[in-house]
Parts: C-alpha cells; structure tokens; sequence
C-alpha cells in the first residue's frame, strides 16, 4: 500500500495527440485507481492545430480538474520547456513524464513506484536495454534502421558521458519532486537531447537512479517527431555535455 501522503503528478507535453490522449488518460486513471494511488495529470499542449486542446477539455469534464489539469501554451516551444512550465503547477510530492503517443505503457508505473519505494532512489528511469542489473526491456514497431539509431546513440552517449544508466534517450520517468526541480533547474537543453542532459546532470549532482524495464511500443497514431534534425542535435549534445559537465 502506497503511502496516503505520496501523491502522483504526470506531466504529459502534447502537440498533436487528439487521438491518442484519450486512451493514455483512460488507461492512467485505471492503474492509478487500481492501486489506490493518488493522482494528477497536468497536460502541456503547445497549440496543436489538430484539436488535442479540445479533447483535453472533454477529459478534464469527464475526470474532474482535480484529476485533469490543463496548462496550454501559445506555442511549439519545446520538450524542454514544456516539463518547466508542467512543474510549476505540479501538487504531487513524486512526478511521472511520459510521452503523449501512448509509446510509454501506464502499466509500468506500478513498478516505477516500488522501486522508487524499495530503494528510497530519487529517479527511477525507464529502460529498453539490458541494465547493469541483468533486466532486459524491448522496443516494438521500430525498423532495424531505427532500433540501430537507438542502439548507437545509446552507445555514444554511455562511452563518452558514463551516466550509469542503460537507457539514456528514454523519456519515461519518475522523479522525486525537489530531485526533478534541483535537476531541472541546471538544464539547459531545449528539444530533443533535453532528457539525455537530465541525467548525465543527476549524475553530477550524485542523485541515486534506479532503472525499471519497460517494453517501447512506436506510436498508434500520427507521425514520429524524430528525424535527422534531431538525430545531429542529440550528436552535438553529447559533445557538448561530454566538454561541459
């Protein structure tokens, strides 16, 4: 039994997910209930043309604004950005960031916590690696090319930065709350390598991480926002945390 005083905040950064916000804030309210959890999603959407503000007004009737917070922006203005603006409304004493693609399963939340609780860690990150303990997670609907992508960025980043994770590029985490605002606070990447910089930072800061295994499964709809602008960002990243931290 979790804790009555730990509450649960999701911040989910949206820009074109009408069609899939729907399903992952269902599926959220089942495991949190489930298990007796208390919780909040707090949605971040930068102007999506497609209407995800819209259907995230329908959730937060459907739920409540106690469960259904909504924090629009005027704008595309970044991953980076949009978990800063996510925190600050943030109630919970532990947060959850996730993708909005439903690539990240709430199913695996459960099992963040209880390492989080076990360990008494101040991150626990996702991975789809083998870990340094000998767990071993998965990626489903990616080509070789992409998988390869991946794979190699991981590598890169683990030979030249030593973060002591498995994962880096992962975006599905949990964070104490006053250990994600001390990180955050040092961050100063924007898009794409932003979750890379969060790390190698609670590195430096000798915040203690756990890894969990999740299974990564490609988006159910829409378009993947990763391509080769991204792919040279995430390079120069590296090369710049690698000179810099």
């Amino acid at each position: 039994m979790d804790p009555p005083r730990n509450k649960y905040s999701v911040i989910l950064p949206t820009y074109n997910e009408r069609q899939n916000l729907p399903v992952l804030v269902q599926m959220l309210h089942d495991v949190f209930e489930e298990h007796k959890l208390n919780w909040e999603v707090i949605i971040v959407d930068d102007a999506s043309p497609d209407g995800t503000l819209d259907r995230a007004k329908e959730l937060r009737t459907a739920f409540g604004p106690d469960r259904i917070v909504l924090k629009p922006r005027a704008g595309k203005l970044g991953l980076g950005t949009a978990y800063v603006h996510g925190l600050q409304f943030v109630s919970g004493n532990f947060v959850i960031i996730m993708d909005a693609d439903f690539s990240h399963h709430p199913k695996f939340i459960p099992r963040f916590i209880e390492i989080q609780r076990r360990s008494d860690c101040d991150i626990v990150t996702g991975t789809r690696y083998r870990s340094r303990h000998n767990l071993i997670g998965g990626v489903y609907g990616w080509d070789l090319k992409r998988k390869m992508t991946s794979v190699g960025a991981n590598i890169i980043a683990d030979f030249m930065l030593r973060p002591g994770v498995s994962d880096l590029t992962g975006s599905f985490r949990l964070y104490k709350k006053e250990a994600l605002i001390k990180v955050i606070e040092t961050t100063e990447s924007k898009g794409y390598t932003f979750q890379m910089e969060m790390m190698v930072r609670a590195k430096a800061m000798g915040l203690k991480v756990e890894e969990c295994p999740i299974t990564f499964v490609d988006r159910l709809y829409g378009e993947s926002k990763l391509g080769g602008e991204e792919i040279l960002e995430y390079l120069k990243g590296v090369l710049w945390l690698w000179w810099t931290v």
